[in-house]
């Protein structure tokens, strides 16, 4: 039977290992499996770190966040907001236009709607806002209208207060139709749920989005913040 050479030469080397007429092959075996373990965690790294990386969550980044971002996106998320991406980016070379046109209800423009507001201002984003930019009176669909042609893209708080002004009101599913054709309306569904939103509205109900139900409302802005910018 060979015998070890461990002590009397050591075997703090691979070399030293591999010489060893008992445990050569063991260490060869050993290497390999060293050789290939460097490469797998190479990829678990890159894959769990990098934009298109999943956390342990199951959720991950998509391509257009920032390397440095914490906001991490469920999968559904990431396929509702990449054609509103898209968009964003065709629309990129159009002059003179706001990051977001929030629409939301009247009454929440002291509350919700002014939070969500500041949050996306905080982050760096302009916003056609009813409180600076809409006059008062105005029809909801003429004014998501009017402002989703001087923004990049639209985001529709949707609250108890928003599905009541829908209900006293009305939306034409044909104008509405348009709009989310464009891919360019992210609902954003805050202290209500989709079965609420669908029973008012199925058309914008039938439109995935965000909610707070989920995540904090500063995560969504933060969310939003990443899909508006272009640098």
């Amino acid at each position: 039977m060979a015998r070890c050479t461990a002590p009397s030469r050591g075997h703090r080397t691979a070399s030293a290992a591999a010489d060893c007429p008992a445990c050569g092959s063991r260490s060869r075996g050993y290497s390999s499996y060293q050789s290939y373990s460097p490469t797998y965690s190479s990829y678990s790294h890159n894959y769990s770190s990098g934009n298109t990386g999943t956390g342990s969550t199951g959720k991950s980044k998509p391509r257009w966040s920032s390397p440095g971002s914490s906001a991490y996106y469920t999968p559904s998320e990431i396929r509702t907001l990449t054609p509103v991406r898209e968009s964003i980016e065709r629309r990129s070379s159009l002059p003179d236009r706001r990051d977001i046109f929030l629409c939301h209800a009247w009454d929440d423009r002291k509350d919700a709607a002014k939070q969500l507001h500041d949050l996306l201002e905080d982050n760096g984003v302009s916003v056609w806002f009813s409180e600076k930019d809409v006059l008062l009176g105005s029809m909801l669909l003429r004014e998501i209208d009017k402002g989703l042609s001087k923004s990049r893209m639209g985001i529709v708080l949707v609250t108890p207060a928003f599905l009541d002004r829908v209900k006293a009101e009305g939306i034409a599913d044909k104008e509405l139709s348009a709009l989310l054709a464009q891919d360019l309306l992210v609902p954003i569904i805050h202290n209500t749920t989709y079965d609420a939103l669908r029973e008012v509205s199925p058309l914008l109900g039938s439109r995935s989005g965000l909610s707070t139900a989920e995540e904090p409302l500063d995560s969504v802005a933060l969310k939003l913040a990443e899909l508006v910018k272009l640098n």
